[in-house]
Formats: C-alpha cells, sequence, structure tokens
C-alpha cells in the first residue's frame, strides 16, 4: 500500500493523471467542506460529484452508510468510478466501507485530514462503522489504491482534536521505539515537530501492517492502549458532556494497560510512573466513578481481539516492546480502572 507525505494539490494531480476512472466522488463533511475541499478543488475532473455527510462518531453507523450508498446510485455510478474520502477517521472508515461494498467494491483513495487519522486511521486498510453503540462492530479488511497525507491539513484542527491525535503517535513509540519516547516525554506536546512524527508514525505502522495484513498476529500490538481505551469511550459516548475524543480515551487505555503490564512485571515501576506522568500532564484526567466501572470493564466482551470468554490485551514487555493475545481477566481490569480513578 502506498502512502505518499506531499502537498495534497500536486499528489492528488499526479494519482488521477495516471489512473483513469469513469466518475470522482469525493466524500465531506461540513468541516472538511470548508476548511479542506477548496485545497483539491482545482485538482479534480469538471464532472466530480461531492457527497456531504454529518461529521462525528455518532454518524458512523448504517443511517450514513445508506445515504452515501443512495447518493453513490443516484449519481448512477459504476465499478470503474473513484470515492476519495476527504476528512478524519470517520469519513476514511466509513468512506472505505461503502466503496467497498457499493456493487462488489470500487476503489477509493484517503486523503486523511486530521492527525489522528494521519498517524493511525488512513493506514492499513481497516473499516468499519459502530453497531449498537459498539465501536467499529461492522467492517472489512481492504486497502486503498493509495493514501495521500499532507501535514499542512492539521493546521486547520482546534487543540483537542491535534492532542487526540498525539495519542497515537505516542502509542507507536510505546510499542516500537524507546529511544523516540525518550525524546517526545521530554517536552510538551505542543512542542513536537508533528510534519517528522507523522512520517515515524505512518512507516511504524507500515511496517507492522506489511507483516500481518489481517492482523493474525503482529498487528495487534497495534491496539495497545485500546481494550479499555475503547471501552471508556463507548461508555461516555451518549453521556452528553462527558463524550470524550478517541485519542483522550486511547490515554485513559495506555495508563491502565501499563499498570496491568507493571503489575505482571512486563515493565518497570519506574517506566509505569513515566507513561502515567507524561499522558496526565497531557491530556488531564477523564472522571470516571468507581460505580462505573463495572459496566465499562462488562464492555470490553465485544472487543475484536477476544477469543470465546477470554478478554485478550495487547501489553506492553518493556518501553519499544510489546505482546499480545494476553488473557487479562474481569478483576485485573477493575483493579487497573481503580488505579486510574486514584
Amino acid at each position: 500500500m502506498s502512502v505518499q507525505i506531499a502537498p495534497i494539490s500536486s499528489s492528488l494531480s499526479a494519482f488521477l493523471q495516471k489512473n483513469s476512472y469513469s466518475r470522482v466522488v469525493v466524500l465531506v463533511d461540513e468541516k472538511t467542506n470548508k476548511f479542506c475541499f477548496p485545497k483539491i478543488k482545482d485538482s479534480l475532473p469538471s464532472n466530480t460529484v461531492k457527497i456531504q455527510i454529518k461529521s462525528g462518531e455518532n454518524n458512523k453507523n448504517l443511517d450514513t452508510c445508506t445515504k452515501i450508498w443512495e447518493a453513490l446510485t443516484h449519481a448512477k455510478l459504476d465499478r470503474h468510478a473513484l470515492l476519495i474520502n476527504l476528512g478524519g477517521g470517520v469519513i476514511g472508515d466509513m468512506g472505505g466501507f461503502c466503496a467497498s461494498t457499493y456493487k462488489r467494491g470500487i476503489d477509493f483513495i484517503q486523503i486523511p485530514t486530521t492527525l489522528l487519522s494521519q498517524v493511525d486511521a488512513s493506514v492499513g486498510g481497516k473499516l468499519g462503522i459502530d453497531f449498537n453503540g459498539f465501536k467499529n462492530h461492522i467492517g472489512v479488511f481492504q486497502l486503498p489504491k493509495t493514501v495521500l497525507v499532507d501535514p499542512s491539513f492539521t493546521n486547520t484542527l482546534p487543540e483537542a482534536e491535534k492532542r487526540s491525535g498525539f495519542a497515537e503517535i505516542i502509542k507507536h513509540c510505546l510499542i516500537r521505539d524507546a529511544k523516540m519516547w525518550d525524546v517526545i516525554r521530554k517536552m510538551d506536546w505542543f512542542e513536537n515537530n508533528f510534519a517528522e512524527l507523522i512520517q515515524h508514525s505512518i512507516e511504524i505502522k507500515q511496517k507492522i501492517v506489511e507483516e500481518d495484513p489481517k492482523e493474525k498476529g503482529l498487528r495487534k500490538i497495534l491496539n495497545f492502549g485500546h481494550t479499555l481505551g475503547h471501552a471508556i469511550e463507548t461508555f461516555l459516548l451518549d453521556k452528553g458532556k462527558r463524550k470524550i475524543l478517541h485519542g483522550e480515551a486511547v490515554a485513559v487505555g495506555m495508563i491502565t494497560e501499563a499498570f496491568l503490564a507493571e503489575k505482571r512485571g512486563l515493565i518497570s515501576p519506574q517506566e509505569l510512573e513515566d507513561i502515567e506522568i507524561y499522558l496526565f500532564e497531557t491530556y488531564g484526567k477523564v472522571h470516571i466513578s468507581t460505580n462505573e466501572i463495572e459496566e465499562i470493564v462488562t464492555l470490553t466482551l465485544q472487543d475484536k481481539k477476544n477469543k470465546g470468554k477470554e478478554v485478550l490485551f495487547s501489553l506492553l514487555t518493556g518501553i519499544g516492546d510489546c505482546g499480545y493475545d494476553i488473557p487479562v481477566s474481569k478483576k485485573e481490569m477493575q483493579e487497573a480502572l481503580a488505579f486510574y480513578i486514584g
């Protein structure tokens, strides 16, 4: 799978010149239509179709997919059309899923516009939607024709969105690059060179995905911080103002799952403390009450890595290393969340 890091006007023009499509469609939301579509407009064919959906994780569902499929059908697109997903993880996941299933599959490319999607969601071909309250519950593995990354898109992001994406950069360092972890943890998150870190994260994820494209083994390490993180994100999704961004949930997940690793002797108490201090300084503390622990733990039973009744985690086995398929008991998860609450 090719990933190109370059100004979007040149990379998109070059791609469209090399590839012939009967029709080009661009999927946007109200934010990317306003801030990002103008940057690619002049590179598109004159008969390009634009489909706009509502932004937000709460719209990443079958109802929105139906609207996208209806729009593709109304435009009379054949199987030689191209769908361009211009947006963050929601657009990329859902647009790719719709393209992969429309007429049994049409080509699509990802143009990720958030830091989170540039360093994580757009790379690797994981596509899907949320279903019955469970995150990414319905989906497929399907690689895009290419991923076009332009770091300048992140200049349009609110600070909270950029910080959310930074969580996945932290994750990549913790599971694969101890030296880079030592670099980033010694400065405030916003002082980092994001163009360099975007490339660094993409290279790490690409190598892992190339070795294990369908997540049968090694690729599972990319889920560090996500088992409890996804459960917390799902739990707070319908809690109004308590709803948190994906990266904020992953930060909670990394603290709690680092605690599990330390309890098993996989990382040292000092390494746990370093992770805990940096993540609390960067993301603050998400309010979770003790009487909510049980319901959050129950949500992990729907995690896609599970086997039978076992909840399987990816845990650090040292800074820069990570194991996978590690069974964790309900009691251990409760202890990890209690540790986070303090």
